[in-house]
């Protein structure tokens, strides 16, 4: 039996990754990846439940999303030196079209993170991005799992004085929110 070899960009520099390292990567690199406490990420194949909910709730948002703000995803936040997750979407106060060359996000610009989970995301998608997240002081936080084939949105925001996300719903029909600004959507409309 030989050993593979993984290409040599894979192995990380003597010091450790840092958010910097992900410009730095070949074109041969995978197109998506994230780093969570100093690991270089690889994200898996996501499903079609995961695709409809990102593409319908970031078509949703950027509708509802007043001037100066943006809706992103496949986008990373740069939290801090060896931090650098890609929520699957997020709310960012940026006006459209600017900064197109960009790569990252700091968190002071992140109005809201949305986490689709996956079964290969779960752990981190449910504990370690949530945390990290407010940590950094991003304000909303929205957690959405798949229960038997239809989104659930579970609904999370900053408490100031714990630094720490607290629960403000669950949602299973229907969305009607007054921040980070007004949106109604249907959790139907989620994978149509």
């Amino acid at each position: 039996m030989t050993a593979e070899v993984l290409p040599s960009w894979f192995y990380p520099p003597p010091e450790g990754w840092v958010a910097e390292d992900l410009d730095r990567l070949p074109p041969e690199a995978p197109r998506r990846l994230e780093l969570v406490d100093g690991a270089l990420i690889v994200m898996s194949p996501q499903t079609k439940f995961h695709m409809r909910v990102i593409d319908n709730l970031g078509r949703a948002l950027r509708t509802a999303a007043p001037e100066g703000f943006d809706v992103v995803r496949e986008m990373t936040v740069t939290l801090g030196r060896r931090q650098r997750p890609e929520p699957d979407i997020m709310v960012v106060r940026e006006l459209p079209g600017s900064g197109l060359d960009r790569t990252t996000y700091l968190p002071e610009e992140v109005v809201l993170a949305i986490e689709v989970v996956s079964p290969d995301s779960e752990e981190r998608d449910r504990k370690v991005k949530p945390e990290r997240y407010a940590q950094a002081g991003i304000r909303h936080f929205w957690r959405i799992e798949n229960e038997d084939g239809r989104p659930v949105v579970h609904l999370y925001e900053l408490d100031d004085t714990t630094g720490a996300y607290v629960p403000t719903s669950i949602e299973r029909e229907k969305l009607r929110l007054t921040v980070p600004f007004p949106i109604t959507i249907t959790m139907g409309e989620l994978l149509a």
